[in-house]
């Protein structure tokens, strides 16, 4: 989990692409096309290596319905593993937690007060009267 050992995946991974798209002629889109796949590469490895494969599968399930919500829980999640803050894999019910508390934080900003405001006059009982 250190810069080291993600710094040298990347590198392998984007020689590798490099590798398979030499013949392409590689464009400038090509290469950011292959800069992009490497560094998803690089998060998935690095979430592999934080989570254990049931939060992984949970996080995976996360992405499937909410993809803002689960790419904001793998920065945290990565952010985390950089600084240190992670001595040992994320397991299912720590990952729950976490999302909890990301839910509860944002369910507060969420949440609003519906106000109905009452027009005062306008009901006149004289035109009910039908005698």
């Amino acid at each position: 989990m250190e810069d080291d050992d993600l710094q040298k995946i990347r590198q392998a991974r984007l020689q590798q692409l490099q590798q398979e798209q030499g013949s392409s002629g590689g464009g400038q889109s090509d290469q950011q096309g292959a800069q992009r796949e490497a560094e998803a590469e690089a998060r998935k490895t690095m979430l592999s290596q934080i989570l254990t494969p049931e939060a992984n599968d949970r996080l995976g399930r996360i992405a499937l319905v909410k993809a803002d919500r689960a790419r904001d829980l793998e920065n945290r999640l990565i952010m985390m593993a950089r600084s240190g803050q992670i001595r040992q894999r994320i397991t299912d019910t720590e990952l729950r937690g976490m999302l909890e508390s990301v839910s509860g934080a944002e369910g507060k900003k969420e949440e609003g007060k519906v106000v109905f405001r009452r027009r005062g006059g306008g009901f006149d009982d004289d035109e009910d009267d039908w005698d």
